[in-house]
């Protein structure tokens, strides 16, 4: 990893919830929280608890020399809303085919 940069995973330990549109599309107690230098705080999503049939592969990819290549899902109104990792970096090994969300509720 680069000089200063920190990445640490582990369970969330909280209820976690993905609402849009007044639609839920998540809702998960098995959530791994990400904390990464200089980004928010993620929480990844085993993909038994997310709705997958409401979700579209996009074709968009995205690449972080820390994490790997991300691929992404969308919904008719919000283009890339969810992204995952499905071959990632030996680091971040547990966030494999983990779906993550922009916006999260945390209970």
């Amino acid at each position: 990893m680069t000089r200063g940069h920190r990445i640490t995973i582990e369970r969330s330990g909280g209820h976690v919830r993905v609402v849009h549109g007044g639609q839920v599309l998540a809702e998960s107690d098995r959530s791994l929280v990400l904390r990464e230098t200089g980004c928010p705080e993620r929480y990844y999503i085993p993909p038994e608890d997310v709705r997958l049939d409401l979700l579209t592969p996009s074709g968009t990819q995205t690449y972080c020399p820390f994490k790997g290549t991300a691929s992404y899902w969308s919904l008719p109104d919000a283009a890339d809303l969810v992204w995952a990792y499905p071959d990632p970096k030996p680091d971040v090994a547990e966030i494999r085919d983990h779906l993550c969300f922009y916006e999260v509720e945390v209970f």
